[in-house]
């Protein structure tokens, strides 16, 4: 079994709280709010990107793998984030990202002045095809994965991202020697392992082939139709990161990985015998934007993803674990994405938080996801930084989309949303700083915030607080986190309603998202481990009114 954890948190530094009164984030300000977390359940801490980076996809471009970038503090106020983290039972991972570096980096800088140095073959440099690119995919953030190598025109470099985010060449034995030494810094400084960022992006093939054009209509096929067919190539790699660094330093993983994924391929990822700890299940976010882009996504109903989250945990192999997240810095907020528009509120959230609590696998929660945040209402395309927002608005409008239309598309799916400063207080700022915010604040702060949240047993926060209490009880941990799910019959589609047996524990989970009550039979003398909204039992009738939930303990049989 891996290294047990009860529920994790997801922290943005630049959004979470500003010590310095500067606008932005920082770590000393996560290294204060410390204890929140800790009251909160959490007990593992996943710190989005904090390296030097110019910025230009907030973070995920690095410049310098072991340097702390200055916005955020120093690796002394690293350290001593790390060591207060410990002292309250708080294992901390760091955002591993080595699909790309940043334009800035010192390796992709002696590359362009020497194509031919040691550097240069840490990338991906090719000659163009017949005066074209050398070949015809897509970036994931538009246009063509190919840019003129800066002071050679005869020359391409890869880039599946941004521009400025050239690609790594994992096939080069020198470049994951130095990848490797680097995780190795880190552990040593104390950290417990790492989220790792697309790394199924590593697995390409070196020839690059055409690609038969995609649906989006422009000669192209996206990036990601490689790295779905050189699957096998990124796991060969990332069995060698195994071997040499996360086996022998005991590190805790989570793979983001995208499906969803056979079961065969999952043993390869997850498991006595998979490469990490854990993925992310991502199986609803897939189908989601699996178009071509924001103006083509249609909502989810909530049976269906009711269906394809049954789904990933029925799949998962024995052992195996999932990190369930139903939202994260790359997406709008859950209860606006996934929730019908009459629950998208303070019941909706609870009761969504009671069936995310209750899956199989180690939850993460997003910061503000416990205060129940819902969506920003964007008044500009000016008010959101994030490069993909910027390339779905220009998206938009090539499709035909007036600008208020291609405003009100990027108002249901940016990932701007969850990036806004965490409201703390109804002060000035949100209590995130005293200067002026990096980023507009969320229209309702003075309303949704952490303070007004505190000491209110029915609010959000209250009931994550006591779902982090019950993960946390020894006799229901192997229940919560490996046991199998087994789905209800539902009465309808707004209902969500499962089991989860491991020997002779049964744990009944059921919420409901409709308008109308919803009956179910449970034993007088089950344990009512956690309900929100309305719900009235009689003898071994249980009524779960609209915005309500219940996790109940059965007794054994």
């Amino acid at each position: 079994m891996p290294q047990h954890f009860h529920t994790a948190f997801e922290l943005y530094p630049a959004s979470f709280f500003d010590s310095n009164g500067d606008g932005i984030g920082d770590l000393q300000g996560a290294a204060q709010k410390l204890p929140y977390l800790r009251r909160l359940g959490v007990d593992l801490l996943w710190i989005c990107p904090f390296c030097l980076s110019p910025g230009v996809d907030n973070g995920y471009d690095i410049a310098d793998y072991q340097m702390v970038d200055p916005r955020f503090g120093t690796l002394d106020d690293f350290d001593a984030l790390v060591a207060r983290a410990k002292d309250l039972g708080i294992a901390v991972l760091m955002d591993l990202v080595v699909n790309h570096c940043s334009s800035e980096h010192e390796w992709f800088k002696r590359a362009c002045a020497d194509p031919c140095c040691e550097e240069a073959g840490f990338f991906y440099l090719r000659p163009g095809k017949n005066g074209q690119m050398p070949n015809n995919l897509r970036s994931n953030f538009g246009g063509s994965i190919w840019d003129p190598l800066p002071g050679h025109d005869d020359l391409y470099y890869c880039h599946f991202y941004a521009k400025e985010q050239p690609c790594l060449n994992w096939f080069n034995p020198e470049l994951r020697a130095r990848i490797y030494a680097m995780m190795r810094w880190w552990l040593a400084r104390g950290v417990a392992g790492f989220r790792i960022d697309t790394i199924m992006s590593i697995g390409k093939d070196p020839s690059f082939p055409d690609y038969p054009p995609d649906l989006v209509g422009d000669g192209r096929c996206a990036c990601g139709a490689m790295n779905d067919a050189c699957q096998d190539t990124a796991l060969t790699f990332l069995r060698e990161m195994k071997a040499q660094v996360l086996s022998p330093c005991d590190a805790f993983t989570v793979g983001e990985v995208w499906g969803p994924l056979p079961p065969e391929k999952l043993k390869q990822l997850i498991g006595p015998d998979g490469v990490f700890t854990a993925i992310f299940d991502f199986s609803a976010r897939s189908e989601l934007t699996c178009r071509p882009g924001f103006y083509a996504y249609t909502p989810m109903p909530l049976k269906r993803w009711r269906d394809l989250t049954f789904a990933a945990a029925q799949r998962t192999p024995e052992g195996g674990l999932l990190a369930l997240a139903v939202e994260n810095h790359d997406s709008p907020r859950a209860v606006s994405c996934w929730l019908p528009e009459s629950m998208r509120n303070s019941s909706g959230a609870k009761a969504l938080a009671a069936v995310l609590m209750t899956l199989p696998g180690l939850p993460f929660i997003y910061q503000g996801q416990e205060l129940g945040m819902t969506n920003v209402h964007f008044n500009s395309i000016a008010e959101m930084p994030d490069i993909q927002s910027a390339e779905e608005y220009r998206r938009a409008l090539e499709h035909g989309l007036t600008p208020d239309q291609a405003l009100s598309v990027l108002n249901r799916w940016a990932r701007d949303h969850g990036r806004v400063p965490f409201p703390w207080s109804s002060a000035p700022q949100g209590g995130f700083t005293t200067g002026q915010p990096w980023m507009r604040l969320h229209q309702d702060y003075a309303a949704v915030n952490a303070a007004v949240q505190d000491d209110d047993p029915h609010s959000v926060l209250t009931a994550y607080r006591r779902l982090g209490q019950l993960r946390r009880r020894p006799e229901l941990q192997t229940l919560l986190q490996y046991s199998a799910l087994e789905p209800k019959d539902h009465q309808q589609d707004l209902e969500i309603a499962f089991f989860r047996v491991h020997g002779q524990q049964r744990l009944f989970t059921a919420a409901n998202f409709g308008n109308a009550a919803l009956t179910y039979q449970l034993q007088a003398d089950a344990e009512m481990l956690f309900t929100c909204g309305t719900v009235l039992r009689r003898h071994d009738a249980c009524a779960l009114m609209p915005g309500s939930a219940l996790i109940a303990l059965l007794p054994e049989n």
